[in-house]
């Protein structure tokens, strides 16, 4: 894999060897001197195959670690990614103690990982989680099972806030997050080849400006937040400025917090109603 500039290739193939043998790393290492029977030897070189066309590694092993928490993943879902759990950190503090009564909406939710960590977190949180994607939906409702809170998320097929119009929770919500396409069409070709060749489009691609969809949810969340409430909502690089001016031309916001990631850029912007 190294030799077709694949990223951290070592990496990847010993955690394909784990995978093609469902051992963990420390069995991987204590054995590694053993032969590798024919079966397991083509699932190996199937799955280096696979890694090696640039497909990336969750899909193939189908799980992603996300808040320490572990999910199930398919081509029709976006992978979580370690600066999204700033959605996370942005939203327990704003939602008080783990007692607290909350309701919580999340647009695009994808494999539902924002969700249904929000859930694990705040056992007294009712969740509405909405995507546009069916297909997605399967994956989110799989990952709600697994970690056992499908009884406190109640998942939606549509268009951002559109599901959420037919139910009596207009002025209701205390907390909107959501990670949103944000990409601007104009930069797919230079996405590395996993995320423009296998990740959905729709989870990525915004349009023109990349914040079209952000604009949306901005415009359309007061209807629904309680005053105070909090729209989290993460962005991409160089993006903060334009979404203040669209929280500013809106007029129902206090002046927007930005979050920055680890890597220091600008990744979540959080905004509370008037």
């Amino acid at each position: 894999m190294a030799a077709v500039n694949v990223p951290n290739a070592r990496r990847d193939a010993e955690l394909l060897l784990c995978h093609s043998l469902g051992r963990n790393r420390a069995w991987l290492i204590t054995h590694f001197q053993d032969a590798l029977d024919e079966g397991n030897r083509k699932i190996f070189e199937g799955a280096v195959h696979r890694r090696a066309e640039r497909e990336p590694l969750q899909y193939i092993i189908g799980r992603q670690e996300f808040w320490g928490l572990d999910f199930t993943v398919t081509p029709e879902v976006l992978i979580p990614r370690p600066e999204t759990e700033l959605i996370i950190e942005a939203a327990l503090r704003i939602g008080g103690e783990k007692g607290t009564l909350l309701t919580i909406a999340d647009l695009c939710t994808g494999s539902g990982c924002i969700a249904i960590s929000l859930a694990r977190e705040r056992e007294r949180a009712q969740l509405f989680a909405t995507d546009i994607s069916a297909k997605a939906l399967v994956v989110a409702r799989e990952n709600a099972r697994s970690h056992a809170v499908s009884a406190r998320i109640r998942f939606f097929e549509g268009d951002l806030f559109a599901p959420l119009g037919e139910l009596d929770i207009r002025g209701r919500i205390d907390i909107i997050v959501s990670n949103p396409p944000y990409i601007p069409s104009g930069d797919l070709g230079a996405l590395q080849p996993e995320v423009r060749d296998y990740e959905p489009g729709m989870a990525l691609i915004a349009g023109p400006e990349g914040t079209e969809i952000q604009k949306r949810i901005i415009n359309e969340a007061p209807e629904f937040l309680k005053k105070d409430g909090a729209l989290i909502l993460e962005m991409g690089l160089g993006q903060a400025a334009a979404l203040a001016a669209i929280f500013k031309e809106n007029g129902k916001y206090r002046a927007p917090e930005i979050l920055n990631d680890l890597a220091g850029i600008e990744r979540v912007v959080v905004a509370c109603t008037r």
